[in-house]
């Protein structure tokens, strides 16, 4: 039987508990099942993560990896947690908080890029975990010197996160989807004469962005206008304290 997933979270704790000395070594760790679901994942999606593919994967059975993870679900919060603890979390460039949140926010973005998996985890059990912890307090950081208070500083962290999160979501690649470049490139004509005058605005502001982003709709440019928006309205909260920027963490 797993031990309970906190536990399982904090595995390389000194005060975390251990297994019995009795008994066969086990053929896997805790921590390698994860770094095998989480390859897994990476690879083929996580629909195809089952715990008997991922048994099957570690040469062990089923009921042997149910020793190491608990369930599928306490499996998805391990790797999680384990993707987070791992994401690269460098001194900030730059001593101004907006610089430091547009860090945090990119570094997420392609965390879900190089994690797609990450998207469909949405067990708030994952904050439980060490390399979350960690994440949280590095990312806190980004909003020092700023004056906000310890409420303020974690709402506007989930302000980010949420965003972030939420455009790594639309520009998820969907596996039906044609090229909408090309697609706008060969109709956009035709496509001008069948909606003719009945809807001008639309035809107005379509068409220029169409000709600026060669398209009907442009991930990059979303992110960039998205990303530059919240930060100007994290920039009516934090006020006059922005001008301050303090020392790099």
């Amino acid at each position: 039987m797993a031990r309970e997933l906190l536990d399982l979270l904090w595995r390389d704790h000194p005060a975390a508990p251990r297994g019995g000395a009795r008994g066969p070594r086990a053929k896997v760790t805790t921590s390698q099942a994860v770094d095998a679901a989480i390859a897994l994942a990476d690879t083929e999606g996580l629909e195809h993560l089952t715990v008997r593919r991922l048994a099957a994967e570690l040469g062990i059975s089923g009921m042997a990896l149910y020793t190491h993870v608990g369930s599928r679900d306490d499996l998805l919060v391990l790797m999680a947690d384990c993707v987070h603890g791992r994401q690269p979390r460098a001194p900030y460039a730059t001593g101004h908080w907006r610089a430091r949140v547009r860090e945090v926010a990119d570094a997420d973005l392609a965390l879900y890029g190089e994690h797609d998996w990450l998207l469909d985890v949405a067990d708030q059990r994952v904050s439980l975990g060490p390399g979350t912890i960690a994440k949280y307090d590095h990312d806190l950081h980004a909003f020092d010197h700023t004056g906000l208070g310890d409420v303020d500083r974690d709402a506007a962290l989930t302000f980010v996160a949420d965003f972030t999160r939420a455009a790594a979501r639309a520009r998820r690649p969907d596996p039906r989807a044609v090229d909408m470049a090309e697609v706008w490139s060969a109709w956009s004509e035709r496509l001008t004469v069948y909606v003719g005058d009945d809807f001008p605005l639309a035809r107005r502001v379509g068409a220029a962005a169409g000709a600026v982003l060669n398209s009907s709709y442009s991930p990059g440019a979303a992110w960039e206008f998205g990303i530059e928006r919240l930060l100007d309205a994290l920039a009516v909260l934090v006020g006059t304290a922005s001008d301050d920027p303090g020392p790099t963490v």
